[in-house]
Formats: structure tokens, C-alpha cells, sequence
């Protein structure tokens, strides 16, 4: 039999060691690398239905995995105005304005990636928004996703005239007198408005999250771990596949909520597994506290403003109770806890399942099997691999947890870079005051203590171009280089940097022996840049060009050079 893909006249850089191997080609055949060797030999598994690429002297790494992003949510959220360039509210207006003038009488204006720095020491409200937004039903998404901006108009379409109580975490922000700002806090809040608000059609949902996942593989990736199966989001996944629009392998945590019923654990128990070819349910995602910006996080103290005091699960033994028995099934679970306090339970939360169950989050574990080639993360070994997302801000003490525990750590640097401020005069910062904000995302000092440091995006929080990513890890600054690094004490080495994109994230799927490395029988899944990432300047690593990217050994991005 020939093989599917042959690279030739390549440098091969294994992530694993971060050296170049002694070969020049290599050689996928079913899915898998099946060669490593020189062009003649290559030369040879090649067959008139092989696709042979001559790189050139390119480089040929493990395919990036992003291990936080939301592609179908992600795609729907960003159908909106993109309000992320905004710096200020005079911006903010502008970009409004202008959405406003090209909608039909009566529309809905959706808008996203709204950074509260904007509204600088004002409160994040809709009347700072003055009068570009009178009679005009709008919701808004800040940065974050866990919160919006709603018009007077969309409060009123929505029936939405005081304070609400909710079962999670969410608030309908009111001023003294009861009447709301427009800003809601967390899902529950938020979701009151967006069911008066229309939806686009299934199919535009999919031709979006089409278009959004061919420029991710043209950006390098092969894979994500996506922390979103709500709504119908599973049959996009399917759809795109059986169109043969899904050219990344996509690992999906489905979303587990305070209110979740022992029926509903069930039937996320009962989802692990399923999936298609190159898409699978493989965890949970919880959520233990909102964000720091928005005074939803949970710190050991309050906030500078008196907020962020209590977790998202009213009854976090609640949350206790379903880890125990998620960890007792094998699902792992990826838990967004940002601040300390959340963290801290969340440690609390697996180490007590693991005492119970026995089951351990160590070095073992192969994944379960299936055509994706691997699910669950607990394989024949009986180990869960659990994991914390975010970690925005935590103590020594916690840091030193995550390895005895065998607890990724799940990082997105970028959210450092682009949102907050080496001076601290960022919102995020003069909410935590000096010292909680000196010790922010710590990722350096968490591979240091022996952690899995696994890197992503988070996109549409902040970009998902996988080089972006990287490159924030090793200069801790935004992508326009316009400020000072924000503790660069704890960037990562370029090496580390590449790992948490491949090795590390192969890790947390419990997948280390068949992903995220150059060998022969790991999968095929490959990004081809134009020079090695572990030589270029930091501050050059985002514009490198990414020539062609594979996924099973299918080309899914090729640039015109090659």
C-alpha cells in the first residue's frame, strides 16, 4: 500500500526534545506516521494517489493542539459587530454607530469582544454607550463571554425590569433604585435576553463554523479541545464532518451547571465516547467561578470592590459531590476556576476522588479507544486526568498542588497580554489590588513545580492563531508589542512554550502515546512552518508563516509557496 502524504527536503523538529532528527522525510500512511528516513526511501511509499510535497528546508513539527477553544459557540458569538479593537468608548461608539446605520427597522444588534477597560473608571453600563443604542434592541458580549450589554430595548423585548434570582452564580445588575444598568453577569442572566433575542439558522451557524475552522488550520492547528457541546453544537460537529468541512480533531467537553440533575451527570456519563472520526465527547466542563472583571470570580478574599466573594455553584460540595462521581465513571473533567479560592477547591474536590476511588491523575493512562484514538483519558490504567482552566491567580501553596495531583494546568497566556497591564492600571489588576495581581498567570512557576502547563486561546476571548499563542507565553506582551511584559518572570522558554501546544496537550487527553510527537506510529497530524519556532525571536514567532498543515495525513491548509 503507498502512502497518503509524503514531506520531503524538510527539517523534522520533534517536540519532545526540541531537536531536529536525523531524517528529511517522512511518510503518513492511514492516519499515522509510517516513516522517518531520507527523500529517496520516502520517494518510494509514494503512489499515484500519494500528495508529495517538496518543503524545502521548511520545518515539520506536531501538529498544534489549542487546549481551550469554542468553535461552534465561538463561530455563532462572532457573527456580530467585532468590538475587541476598541480601546476606549469613543471607539466603542463609533463601531456601534456605524452597525446601527446598516441595520433594517426592528433588528437585533449583536456585538462582541467588548473589553471594560474601555469604559476606564466609568461603570460598565449601557448608558456610558450615550444614545447610539436608543430603540435599538442590542446585546452586546463582553471580552470575557460571561457577561453582556443590553440595550433598554432588549431588556424590554425580554421582560427584564429588576433583579432576578438564578440557581447559578448570575446577576441582572440593578442601580439603587432597581432598575437594571444592562449588564448581566453569567450565563443564567445573560441567556434571559438572548431568548428574546433571533438566532441565525443552522445552516449559517455551520457555514460559520466552517469558515472559522478552515482559517484555524491555516493557521497551524490540527486539533483543539473544545469546551462547548451545548445546544445543538454536537450536530454541527457531525454535520461538518459528513461534509467534509471538520479539518481539525476536535476533543469535546460538554457543560455540566450547578442545576444539572443526577439524570443529567448520568446522560453526560452515557455521551463519553460518542462522536465521529476526527470529533469525540471525551470529558466535562464545569464551571466554579465566573471572572475577575466582572466580580464573579471566587477569591480566598473580596475583590477591591467588595465582589468576587462567593463560587458559581451556590453549594460548591455540590460540585465536590459530582466530581466524586465523574471521577469514579473515568470521565475527566476541565473545571474554569480563576481565582484562588476556586482553584483551591477544585484541587480539594479531585484530591478527595481520588482518595475515595483510588483512581489517580499520574503519569499513565492511554485514553479510551476508539476511531479517534482516544476518548476518556482513564485507558487500562485507572487513571482520570482532571484539569484546572484559566488560573488566573493563585499562592504558592496551590502551585505546588497541581503536579502530586496529577492536575493540568490550562493556560491561555494571551488573556494576560491583551487585557491586562505591567503597571496595573488595567481592570483586571485594580480589582485584585498589588499583590493578587503581582501573582498573575502564573505559568512558568507552575512548570517549575512540575505541572502540565497545556496552552490555548480560549478563542473568541482572545485570538487563536496557535503561533499568537505561543509567542505571549515566551514575551507575556499583546501582539502589537505596544506595552512592557507583564511579569515576564514567568514566561516560558521557547521550547516549553512548543510543548504546551503538542506534548502537554497530548498529555491531558491521556493521548502521549500516539500524539503529539514526530514517531513512527503517532498520528499524523503535522504543522509545517517556514523556520524552526524555537530560533525565531519572540517577538517574530506570530508572523511566521505556517506553509501547510495535515490531520490524519490529509492536507488541510497549503500555502500558494508550496
Amino acid at each position: 500500500m503507498s502512502a497518503d502524504l509524503v514531506l520531503l527536503s524538510a527539517r523534522l523538529l520533534d517536540p519532545g526534545t526540541g531537536r531536529i532528527l536525523p531524517h528529511t522525510a517522512l511518510a503518513a500512511e492511514r492516519g499515522r506516521i509510517a516513516f522517518l528516513g531520507d527523500d529517496r526511501d520516502a520517494r518510494a511509499l509514494a503512489g499515484p494517489g500519494t500528495t508529495v510535497v517538496d518543503l524545502r528546508g521548511a520545518v515539520v513539527t506536531a501538529g498544534f493542539t489549542d487546549g481551550h477553544l469554542h468553535p461552534v459557540s465561538g463561530a455563532e458569538r462572532t457573527m456580530g459587530v467585532d468590538l475587541s479593537g476598541c480601546r476606549d468608548l469613543a471607539a466603542v461608539r463609533t463601531a456601534l454607530a456605524a452597525a446601527v446605520g446598516d441595520l433594517r427597522p426592528g433588528a437585533w444588534l449583536r456585538g462582541w469582544g467588548l473589553d471594560p477597560n474601555a469604559f476606564g473608571s466609568a461603570p460598565v453600563a449601557t448608558a456610558a454607550l450615550g444614545p447610539v443604542l436608543d430603540g435599538v434592541p442590542a446585546l452586546i458580549d463582553l471580552f470575557d463571554a460571561h457577561s453582556a450589554l443590553a440595550s433598554e430595548r432588549a431588556l424590554e423585548l425580554a421582560g427584564v425590569d429588576g433583579p432576578r434570582a438564578f440557581e447559578q452564580g448570575s446577576e441582572i445588575v440593578c442601580d439603587a433604585d432597581g432598575r437594571p444598568t444592562g449588564l448581566l453577569l453569567e450565563d443564567a442572566a445573560c441567556e434571559v435576553v438572548e431568548a428574546a433575542a433571533p438566532r441565525p439558522t443552522e445552516a449559517q451557524i455551520r457555514a460559520r463554523a466552517a469558515e472559522v475552522l478552515a482559517a484555524m488550520a491555516a493557521s497551524g492547528l490540527t486539533g483543539g479541545h473544545a469546551m462547548d457541546a451545548n445546544g445543538d453544537s454536537l450536530a454541527v460537529y457531525a454535520a461538518l464532518e459528513a461534509g467534509d468541512a471538520l479539518p481539525l480533531r476536535l476533543r469535546i467537553a460538554p457543560w455540566c451547571r450547578p442545576e444539572a440533575s443526577d439524570a443529567d451527570i448520568a446522560e453526560l456519563i452515557r455521551l463519553q465516547g460518542t462522536g465521529g472520526t476526527l470529533w469525540r465527547v471525551a470529558g466535562v466542563k464545569l464551571f466554579m467561578d465566573g471572572t475577575i472583571d466582572n466580580g464573579t470570580a471566587w477569591l480566598e478574599t473580596p475583590d477591591c470592590h467588595g465582589q468576587s466573594d462567593h463560587a458559581y455553584w451556590p453549594d460548591p460540595r455540590r460540585y465536590t459531590q459530582v466530581i466524586a462521581e465523574l471521577h469514579r465513571a473515568g470521565v475527566p473533567t476541565a473545571t474554569h476556576a480563576i481565582g484562588d479560592a476556586a482553584v483551591r477547591h477544585v484541587l480539594d474536590a479531585v484530591e478527595q476522588a481520588q482518595a475515595e476511588s483510588g483512581r489517580t491523575g499520574g503519569t499513565g493512562g492511554t485514553g479510551l479507544t476508539g476511531s479517534m484514538g482516544g476518548g476518556g483519558g482513564t485507558g487500562g490504567t485507572g487513571v482520570v486526568r482532571h484539569r484546572v482552566e484559566h488560573i488566573e491567580t493563585v499562592p504558592d501553596d496551590t502551585v505546588r498542588r497541581f503536579a502530586p495531583l496529577g492536575v493540568a494546568a490550562s493556560m491561555q497566556p494571551t488573556h494576560c497580554c491583551e487585557f491586562t497591564r505591567a503597571d496595573h492600571t488595567d481592570n483586571w489588576s485594580r480589582r485584585l489590588g498589588e499583590e493578587r495581581a503581582g501573582r498573575a498567570f502564573r505559568c512558568r512557576d507552575l512548570w517549575e513545580a512540575g505541572a502540565r502547563v497545556v496552552l490555548g486561546s480560549d478563542w473568541p476571548i482572545a485570538p487563536y492563531p496557535p503561533l499568537q499563542v505561543m509567542a505571549g507565553a515566551r514575551h507575556r506582551r499583546p501582539a502589537d508589542l505596544s506595552l512592557p511584559p507583564h511579569g515576564p518572570e514567568q514566561a516560558l522558554t521557547p521550547l516549553q512554550a512548543l510543548r504546551g501546544m503538542t506534548v502537554n496537550a497530548a498529555w491531558a487527553a491521556g493521548e502521549e502515546d500516539r500524539a503529539g510527537r514526530l514517531a513512527v506510529g503517532h498520528r499524523a497530524d503535522l504543522t509545517v512552518l517556514a523556520d524552526d519556532p524555537l530560533r525565531v525571536p519572540d517577538s517574530e514567532l506570530a508572523a511566521l508563516p505556517v506553509l501547510l498543515t495535515a490531520v490524519a495525513g490529509r492536507v488541510t491548509h497549503r500555502a500558494a509557496e508550496v
